[in-house]
């Protein structure tokens, strides 16, 4: 048994089972041959699994429990929660080493799947979710109501799944994988989700590592969990606070600022988010604008406030001095910026604060009126042919609210 070491002292981690009354599943020694029904209706046997990593060694402290609730796709959505009070820094889980890049991962989810129940991964594989709502699981229709950012990293990840994954399994010898298995693009699509919303980068930010039970922790903006993996490789949680009993534990799975990345990368939206990105998509920014700031994570609007970060309006400044052929004090305006001369940059937003503003406000206008057109092509559409139809729209009426608030914020500096 291996030991993680807390601040305070040493624990030795025991496993624990989860909550028999939220999760009413068969149990590990119940199991009967088959292969892993992947159907959405399909019931995720999280007891087995339990079982299962109490045997490869999975160590978790000792008020380590599975939360259980259906969501608003219906589907049965599972978290971590403590049952006891956790000292800042007290060790959670480990997990040992499991060290494959994120490709091999996908072969290996759908070798083990061929394997049915002769697979030692087969209590894993049929807890987990069956439902996807990431980029690679939504239908063409469904980025037609997408805006532009959010549509453009859910088409990447539709492209890395269609164009990348899938299409390699091509290459792939039978005697690795089946003919049958290769074809199959709905459970190839499931495999890919598996390990792209599961897995936690690496420590250089290379790849993806699947931690099973360690993929159970939800996401959070304000997180309870520090989490990484020691020099052998091995996945260590630890309270990154004080957390009572009765809390849900939560890592961060990205920007908070970025929900649109969440929603692309792991189907699930951040309604915690404090700020998005303003919106202002330019694909290949200029040095120069990179300069002013242009960055997904730092020009943002605040959701409650409608407050606007320094770096929207001076990335806004600068492009439109450029537009409108200022190009001496757009010049001017990234030499004060790159040198930290802050009274000279300060005059030029100051003496163009009147037309950055306008242009703000055109901004913000537009992206709402076609926030609008865009969501309103949803209506009488069944969303049984497109089940992510209700988180997409629940995405845009949360940009639509922050947006929203930035105007009413923007009037108010305009009079």
């Amino acid at each position: 048994q291996h030991s993680m070491t807390s601040t305070t002292e040493t624990t030795t981690l025991r496993p624990t089972s989860c909550s028999a009354t939220s999760l009413q599943m068969s149990t590990f020694a119940q199991q009967t041959q088959g292969l892993v029904d992947i159907s959405v209706a399909a019931t995720r046997d999280v007891t087995s699994f339990d079982e299962w990593a109490l045997q490869c060694g999975v160590q978790r402290s000792p008020g380590f429990q599975f939360t259980a609730g259906d969501d608003m796709y219906g589907t049965n959505n599972l978290g971590v929660q403590t049952t006891e009070d956790l000292p800042a820094g007290s060790p959670v889980l480990m997990v040992d080493e499991a060290d494959l890049p994120v490709f091999y991962v996908f072969l290996k989810i759908l070798k083990e799947y061929e394997l049915g129940q002769d697979s030692p991964w087969y209590p894993w594989l049929n807890s987990l979710p069956r439902a996807y709502y990431n980029g690679a699981a939504m239908t063409e229709f469904c980025f037609d109501t997408l805006p532009p950012l959010a549509g453009f990293l859910a088409m990447k990840e539709r492209f890395r799944f269609s164009n990348q994954f899938f299409q390699a399994l091509a290459f792939v010898d039978d005697n690795v994988l089946s003919q049958e298995t290769k074809q199959n693009r709905i459970l190839a699509r499931w495999a890919f989700s598996v390990a792209y919303t599961r897995g936690l980068p690496t420590p250089d930010g290379s790849d993806f590592k699947v931690v099973p039970m360690g993929d159970m922790f939800n996401h959070g903006t304000e997180t309870q969990i520090d989490w990484g993996f020691d020099e052998e490789g091995n996945f260590m949680a630890n309270s990154s606070c004080d957390v009572p009993a009765g809390s849900e534990l939560c890592i961060s799975y990205g920007d908070p600022t970025n929900p649109s990345h969440l929603l692309a990368r792991y189907g699930f939206l951040d309604e915690t988010s404090p700020a998005s990105f303003c919106k202002i998509l330019i694909l290949d920014p200029s040095q120069e604008l990179l300069d002013m700031g242009y960055d997904h994570s730092r020009m943002l609007f605040y959701r409650h406030t409608g407050d606007v970060s320094p770096e929207v309006w001076d990335v806004l400044c600068y492009k439109m001095l450029g537009e409108m052929g200022e190009y001496e004090n757009q010049q001017a305006l990234h030499q004060a910026q790159v040198s930290g001369d802050t009274d000279t940059k300060q005059a030029i937003m100051d003496h163009y604060y009147p037309q950055t503003a306008q242009a703000l406000m055109e901004h913000v206008e537009s992206f709402l009126i076609e926030l609008d057109q865009l969501s309103a092509r949803a209506d009488g559409v069944d969303w049984k042919e497109h089940p992510r139809l209700p988180l997409i729209l629940q995405h845009n009426s949360f940009v639509k609210q922050t947006f929203n608030n930035v105007r009413d914020n923007l009037m108010q500096m305009m009079q």
